[in-house]
């Protein structure tokens, strides 16, 4: 094999989410107008956009070594890949999207058994059919292709629906009456491209970089100086990662202690720690974790 790796990067609502973690992880993406091709400036990576919906089929295949995707499109296409990773992240949030079984407020039907023999519509019929299933309901589950919420009651009894915040189901006066799955991004890979080592260890190493930049988001650094007879008192305030760093200063009645926080935690925390006797606070931000 040759050492390029063929990566996907997602196109449509979560690339943009994809290539902001990408470039604060040391990889700058750029994607043309019109172009499916993203340009990276890691001459060992070539890139391909796909929609998310597709991309586990072309891992799967071969066609392409890795990507990102919804773990909700590698149950929809039932594709055989490697899961190397869970990231976070998505265009709103770091919660799991939810794949949830809606029906008209004014509807009668309360539970899943009510939808048997009913038409359901969705993007996502696979899934649709094996959450169904699971519960002993079969019914006609119909392929939407957009605009899903505004088909229940003329043109579907129910629906099944992605939503991170719900608020495109309740606009449309949707009631959820049961959860089908929760997603989140994976890294996925191609077994057989991960099985060759300099593949793996560039998807590894990638994965590595990734991770470290999402654990290190809404966290800073606090480094202060303390008196030694006022050490546990601060320490006490302090919501450590670990544990503090805490080294000797010139003066042997002074220690530096050192610290990662949540940024949101530091307004409080701050004046906490001057009371308590730290001294000469920094705050700095950090771009990575690596555990």
């Amino acid at each position: 094999m040759s050492n390029i790796l063929k990566l996907g990067i997602p196109a449509g609502s979560l690339q943009e989410a994809t290539i902001d973690l990408f470039k604060k992880s040391g990889y700058n993406i750029s994607v043309a107008s019109r172009s499916y091709v993203p340009a990276i400036d890691d001459e060992e990576i070539e890139c391909l956009s796909l929609r998310a919906q597709e991309m586990a089929r072309y891992v799967a295949n071969g066609d392409l070594d890795a990507g990102l995707t919804g773990f909700d499109w590698i149950v929809e296409t039932e594709s055989d890949v490697r899961e190397v990773a869970e990231l976070r992240f998505s265009k709103v949030s770091r919660r799991p999207v939810r794949w949830v079984l809606c029906v008209p407020e004014e509807s009668p039907i309360t539970e899943i058994a009510q939808l048997q023999g009913k038409r359901i519509a969705t993007e996502g019929v696979n899934l649709t059919r094996q959450f169904l299933a699971k519960h002993g309901v079969t019914a006609n589950v119909e392929f939407s292709w957009g605009a899903t919420e505004v088909k229940p009651p003329k043109l579907a009894d129910a629906i099944v629906e992605v939503t991170e915040t719900g608020g495109s189901l309740r606009a449309n006066k949707l009631r959820i009456i049961a959860e089908v799955l929760q997603s989140t991004t994976r890294f996925i890979a191609n077994h057989v491209s991960y099985a060759d080592p300099w593949k793996k260890q560039k998807i590894d190493d990638l994965v590595l970089m990734l991770q470290a930049t999402m654990a290190a988001e809404g966290k800073v650094v606090l480094m202060m100086n303390v008196p030694k007879d006022d050490r546990a008192a601060v320490l006490s305030l302090l919501p450590a990662l670990q544990q503090p760093t805490i080294s000797q200063l010139a003066d042997a009645k002074w220690i530096a202690v050192q610290t990662v926080i949540q940024e949101s935690l530091v307004r409080t925390l701050i004046p906490k720690l001057k009371a308590a006797g730290a001294t000469g606070i920094v705050e700095y931000p950090i771009s990575k974790i690596i555990p």
